[in-house]
């Protein structure tokens, strides 16, 4: 099995749980979610890739990752709100850094019964004038009203990172800007998918992203058709 084949198995097979634990219900089901979706990704990744270091978002940091270049970053539940609202905007995230590019990702979209991933990205759909902005139907930030304000772009609001890049990968819309904080296990997995499709990924002042890095922390992110990477930049700034 291919490392992309790898990353969307196990990406399906915790979406699955996940969709199995909502269905069940109980108290507090975006902790387990967390939990046993953790516990399967890293089962399989340590089965399959015993000599991968692994980082992810519900478990202690490996210190040797920094030694290898090959590094799986997972997030197990981007979008616990979402998931515990039973909304359909979370996601399952698992990638493989390679020498700090976002080399192979798969994420599933459960609530949808997708699983997108970097070796069969979709093709693009024409894009949309004017673009449509993804934001975070919870916080959006002011960064993104004002390049919206400047490039004349509707906003649409929706949940995990996740769910939003992979929109774009679809052709729900034209760009996702992100200024609000995020950690590698957010993105990795979606700029993986988001090149693979040839959609423009960088953090907003037009810089690649670079990962297994020692700190978590990336606190900005664009992905967006290329058509419309240029303007948002200059707009940023």
């Amino acid at each position: 099995m291919t490392d992309a084949e790898l990353a969307a198995s196990i990406a399906t097979e915790a979406g699955e749980l996940l969709l199995r634990i909502q269905r069940e219900g109980g108290e507090d089901i975006g902790a387990r979610g967390d939990r046993e979706a953790n516990a399967l990704i890293l089962e399989r990744l340590r089965a399959a890739r015993p000599a991968d270091p692994i980082l992810s978002e519900e478990s202690a940091d490996a210190p040797e990752r920094l030694t290898s270049s090959r590094v799986w970053i997972v997030d197990p539940l981007d979008g616990t709100r979402e998931f515990g609202e039973r909304r359909d905007d979370w996601a399952v995230h698992v990638a493989l850094a390679i020498d700090g590019h976002p080399a192979i990702g798969a994420v599933a979209l459960p609530g949808l019964g997708l699983t997108l991933s970097s070796d069969a990205p979709p093709s693009l759909r024409t894009a949309n004038h004017p673009p449509r902005m993804l934001v975070s139907r919870t916080r959006p930030s002011q960064l993104c009203a004002n390049v919206c304000g400047i490039i004349g772009a509707e906003t649409i609001g929706m949940g995990s990172a996740g769910a939003k890049a992979m929109a774009v990968v679809r052709g729900e819309a034209e760009i996702y800007l992100h200024s609000g904080g995020q950690h590698q296990w957010d993105n990795c997995a979606p700029a993986a998918v988001a090149l693979a499709a040839g959609l423009h990924v960088s953090r907003i002042d037009g810089s690649g992203i670079v990962y297994n890095q020692p700190g978590t922390s990336i606190p900005d992110l664009l992905i967006c058709r290329e058509e419309f990477a240029a303007c948002v930049l200059e707009a940023i700034c």
